[in-house]
């Protein structure tokens, strides 16, 4: 794959069972260094003036990401672990427990795919079941549906 990529992240949260979807479509960096993915990536947050910095590091059973700007944190999501991270934002800092409950991850030529389940608490209390795909092509070979 090139370093020049197409990062497409799509997600579902179900809440007491209402569902919201949510997706982004950006450009990003991505590398490969000792056998893990790597993916970098600038992410708006929509009401806040400045970016977050996405560093997505992607191994067969293990997710991490950090972000960095006026978003702040390092969240893993580890098949079969539960997790915990201190989430920063501009409105206050609160904790996050994530369970990942699977990762698959498919691999080709010009693509990376993964798709990760999780549970979501926040200070301690369960708030949502989780899904993201993680669509990463190179850019010259992407193909870009709406």
């Amino acid at each position: 794959m090139t370093r020049d990529v197409l990062v497409r992240i799509s997600g579902l949260q179900a809440v007491d069972g209402d569902t919201n979807d949510v997706e982004i479509i950006t450009t990003g960096d991505y590398f490969l260094k000792n056998g893990k993915h790597y993916v970098v990536y600038e992410e708006m947050m929509e009401g806040f003036e400045g970016n977050v910095r996405n560093t997505v590091k992607i191994t067969p059973d293990v997710m991490d990401i950090r972000k960095q700007g006026i978003i702040g944190a390092h969240m893993t999501f580890e098949l079969n672990k539960k997790n915990e991270t201190r989430y920063a934002t501009p409105l206050g800092d609160f904790v996050v427990e994530i369970s990942t409950n699977r990762i698959r991850i498919e691999e080709k030529e010009d693509s990376l795919k993964v798709f990760v389940e999780y549970s979501l608490g926040i200070n301690y209390q369960h708030v949502s079941d989780n899904s993201i795909v993680m669509d990463i092509c190179s850019r010259e070979k992407a193909e870009l549906r709406l």
